[in-house]
């Protein structure tokens, strides 16, 4: 119970079916257990739709993002997007539920699905990877979770038994809502999976689920989150289109991820970075708000003439399976990976192999003394760390929390902002000192604890990237944000402190950069993240200019 607990705890760092009710005297004497019928609101929100009925004109509305379709009862006309439709048969009635042809259902909508008379829903050819995802979401979130084991891989199965399925789909419509209605339904391939992205509204706020599928049509992870209330990403002046963009995977097996390989034109070979997201799932571009940070960087070191490798966090792309590792650490989420990509890059003829550098911002400049720990082979020319702490992970919590309420203080918000941010900075501190609390460690977890998974903040305990980069010998760059409210100026100076004998450390500030690394004037408490920006022109060319030197 204690690992079920933790599993549920980690894959969340997100209508009722009503019965349309007429008066019997409009009941069609016809059998509604004959196989080429189905219910009509059933089979709809099986598929994302959602479902309207007029009593008083005795009409049924079925909406699915941008398809409206209006059906009369006990005609064969329908519209669909203002566009009549002759339908093979009249809507009939039995039982006071409506009931459709599945010939003239599936012409609706433009599918093939079959009846499952014993789950009641519709189901869909093995193949059908739209259909799978439609029915999946409609089972978990309707709390139908007995069949769906039949969908997922051997990999996944173990992760997500029936109860954990049922309550992840409580869990989510207690927190975002039951989806209503499939908006949006996208597929595409990335090497490792298909996926399967679709954008549901709901009563609460619009949620983005994707299904992943494996190579054999089975599902092998998912992923639930919030849709994000941003202005669109804007292409930054830097980018002179000089480059060719190649998908390429890293690793293989269970836990492979795939990238994205930016390339400068003209001969090479070129010099190359691999980049290192922060914490938390993050896309390849390292996408916060508005702002993609990992892809401003690629498109900017590519005009000058420096390559870079950037990939999905195997965070994102195998949720699931990882919040359900027990003993999961900070090298499995930021020092693998970054190791594997190296080597991808090390083995091409157009890349330089003796000019592989590291970029980590955030947490992942906070393991770079973990990535040259594990470069059994000397790849690693150096790394720029990007808004990195010097400190533990403990204690830079603490001081974000108190420099987010000054913040929020300075700036004027309200008693009720303020006391909130003031309870979030208690919950830390509490958090941190069960953390520290000598009676536990790797060996001996606390029962409960806040923040999943436990063993990931035991393991890393003692761990202080700038004592242990004071070891070390590789060339660094180290920058920082001054504007900076997530890693302050006070761990840039933890750097500068503990590696004050090295000669091969450089370090630059920059007064109105944020923490991702876009500039801002005003105060940043993080809400500007969510306006079209990029990250600063001059950071990228004080990066490449250090590379070059």
């Amino acid at each position: 119970m204690k690992s079920f607990n933790y599993l549920m705890k980690s894959v969340l760092s997100l209508a009722l079916v009503c019965i349309i009710f007429i008066s019997p005297i409009s009941q069609l004497n016809v059998s509604a257990a004959h196989p080429d019928w189905v219910p009509v609101r059933v089979a709809a929100e099986s598929i994302g739709a959602k479902v309207d009925w007029n009593q008083t004109e005795q009409l049924i509305t079925i909406k699915r993002g941008n398809l409206t379709a209006i059906i009369p009862v006990g005609k064969e006309q329908a519209v669909i997007n203002d566009n009549e439709l002759n339908m093979e048969f009249a809507t009939m009635i039995k039982n006071y539920r409506t009931y459709i042809s599945l010939n003239d259902f599936n012409a609706i909508f433009g599918i093939d699905a079959n009846w499952d008379e014993a789950q009641q829903t519709v189901s869909f050819d093995t193949t059908d990877l739209e259909g799978l995802s439609s029915v999946f979401v409609y089972q978990l979130f309707s709390g139908n979770t007995a069949s769906l084991s039949t969908m997922m891989n051997e990999a996944l199965k173990p992760n997500l038994p029936e109860q954990a399925l049922t309550i992840i789909g409580q869990q989510y419509s207690a927190v975002y809502g039951k989806p209503l209605m499939q908006q949006s339904l996208t597929v595409e391939n990335n090497g490792v999976h298909t996926n399967v992205v679709m954008v549901y509204e709901t009563n609460v706020l619009p949620l983005v689920i994707t299904i992943r599928f494996d190579s054999n049509q089975l599902i092998d992870d998912l992923y639930i989150e919030q849709v994000t209330v941003a202005n669109s990403y804007q292409k930054p002046a830097y980018d002179i289109g000089n480059y060719s963009e190649t998908d390429v995977v890293i690793g293989e097996g269970t836990f492979a991820v795939p990238g994205t390989l930016t390339i400068p034109e003209g001969e090479g070979p070129f010099p190359a970075v691999v980049l290192v997201h922060g914490s938390g799932p993050h896309d390849r571009d390292s996408t916060i708000g508005a702002v993609k940070i990992f892809k401003d960087i690629a498109v900017g070191l590519a005009a000058q003439n420096i390559a870079t490798l950037r990939y999905e966090k195997v965070t994102k792309e195998h949720n699931v399976k990882v919040a359900s590792l027990p003993q999961f650490t900070l090298k499995n989420e930021s020092v693998d990976d970054s190791i594997l990509a190296v080597k991808l890059l090390k083995d091409r003829n157009d890349i330089d192999s003796a000019n592989i550098y590291v970029v980590g911002h955030s947490q992942g400049g906070y393991v770079v003394p973990k990535i040259f720990e594990n470069d059994n082979n000397n790849d690693i020319a150096g790394a720029i760390l990007l808004s990195a702490p010097s400190g533990n992970m403990t204690d830079v919590l603490k001081e974000q929390q108190a420099d987010a309420l000054n913040r929020l203080k300075a700036l004027g918000y309200s008693p009720e902002i303020i006391a909130s941010q003031e309870q979030t900075a208690s919950f830390i501190s509490q958090t941190v000192d069960l953390i520290n609390d000598p009676q536990y460690s790797i060996e001996n977890l606390p029962e409960s604890f806040p923040i999943p998974p436990a063993y990931w903040w035991y393991e890393q305990r003692d761990y202080i990237p700038s004592q242990v980069a004071k070891l070390q010998t590789e060339r660094m760059l180290i920058i920082q944000g001054e504007n900076d409210w997530q890693v302050s100026m006070n761990q840039f100076n933890g750097w500068k402190e503990e590696l004050k004998e090295r000669t091969n450390i450089s370090y630059i500030s920059y007064p109105n950069i944020n923490h991702v690394l876009t500039e801002y004037e005003e105060l940043s408490i993080g809400t500007e993240y969510y306006l079209p920006s990029n990250v600063s022109g001059k950071l990228i060319a004080d990066m490449a200019k250090w590379i070059k030197q």
